[in-house]
């Protein structure tokens, strides 16, 4: 049977990704199906009270999706026309799509071959905003920017529970913005759902206006008034999913420790394998392995071939560059992203895989690379 991306695989195949729910996150929704509130809630405030106690943010905002809190984002930033915002050439398209949703100038950058997430000495000196990618997991090294825009917004969809000599990740100590994704092969759920972190009190409140349809609220003219002063939008969480969230959250350690035992797991089974392994976080820095992506010869060959094994590997991603509705860009100008695209293959990891179902993802691989 043919896998689709982002579809559950059937019973007999091993996922690159999933969920991890259990009961306490079953009856943490049903309470809430047997309350008074199923759209946006108490529920959805206790949320990002943990997710502000999670990252030591000030401030944490819920949405619908991780693409809705980075469109968010780039609204409550004042980016629009006329404004340039870099990102990563190697990542999802959504990290791209914010700045276009505003009218923004789109312009990318190469990755360091190293670290897989974008090369910070070649972020473009005169760009209004970065939108900076923690790619699989691993932070970037913000510290690290040659030139620091205006704006920055961590693209931290696959880095909850990571963390850098700044401390977690979604703290915000060196972004006005982190956005983060709830989707069920992230470490942590919603179902679908995001959030935005800040330590800014002014943006935290254009975030909330932006999520509820540009309404600001004049209790003083009588408890039910209110005007829209801004074109919005409904990107609100529902309490359903609020409190599968904070739930979730109560085991983001224990997931994070999972990913990188496993992660560990593979690199001693797969060392002396013909591939590349991922890099590993430097000194100081906390890998969240949301992916673990290899680098293997003949990648449509072994992706296939694991298929055929029952092991649904995957691709993260097709260059940005490849996508027509983005605009012409020169792959030449990406030669590292170029030389990774070709072999990247992310392998099954999250925290129920079991060792005796890593041993097949590594079995099948040293089979197909033999």
């Amino acid at each position: 049977m043919p896998v689709l991306p982002g579809c559950p695989c059937p019973p007999d195949v091993i996922p690159y990704g999933r969920q991890s729910i259990d009961d306490d996150d079953v009856a943490a929704v049903v309470a809430v199906l047997r309350g008074d509130w199923l759209t946006q809630g108490p529920h959805v405030e206790t949320f990002e009270a943990a997710l502000v106690a999670a990252t030591g943010a000030r401030h944490a905002v819920a949405f619908a999706n991780g693409t809705a809190a980075l469109h968010a984002a780039a609204l409550a930033a004042g980016l629009g026309p006329g404004h340039a915002v870099a990102t990563s050439a190697l990542t999802f398209v959504a990290s791209a799509n914010c700045a276009r949703y505003v009218g923004s100038d789109l312009a990318l950058v190469d990755v360091d071959p190293d670290t897989l997430n974008l090369d910070p000495t070649r972020v473009p000196a005169g760009c209004d905003a970065l939108v900076a990618v923690h790619f699989a997991g691993l932070p970037v090294d913000l510290a690290a920017l040659a030139a620091r825009p205006p704006v920055v917004i961590e693209d931290a969809a696959h880095a909850i529970g990571a963390s850098t000599p700044d401390g977690p990740v979604g703290n915000c100590a060196r972004s006005e913005m982190c956005c983060f994704s709830f989707h069920p092969v992230k470490t942590v759920t919603t179902g679908e759902g995001g959030a935005v972190t800040t330590n800014s009190e002014v943006l935290a409140e254009r975030l909330r206006v932006v999520r509820n349809h540009g309404i600001v609220r004049h209790p003083e003219r009588g408890g039910w008034y209110y005007e829209v002063e801004s074109p919005g939008f409904n990107l609100r969480l529902t309490d359903l999913q609020a409190a599968l969230g904070t739930s979730q959250l109560s085991k983001l350690e224990r997931f994070v420790t999972r990913r990188n035992a496993l992660a560990d797991r593979y690199r001693e089974r797969l060392a002396g394998l013909p591939l590349v392994l991922p890099p590993a976080a430097p000194p100081g820095f906390r890998h969240a392995y949301h992916l673990f992506p290899v680098r293997v010869p003949d990648r449509r060959a072994v992706y296939d071939g694991l298929r055929d094994a029952g092991v649904a590997a995957q691709v993260h991603y097709v260059p940005l560059y490849r996508h027509p509705v983005l605009g012409r860009f020169d792959p030449a100008d990406f030669p590292g992203t170029g030389r990774a695209y070709e072999g990247l293959l992310s392998l099954p990891l999250y925290p129920d895989l079991t060792e005796d179902e890593q041993d097949t993802v590594v079995e099948a691989l040293a089979k197909l690379l033999g």
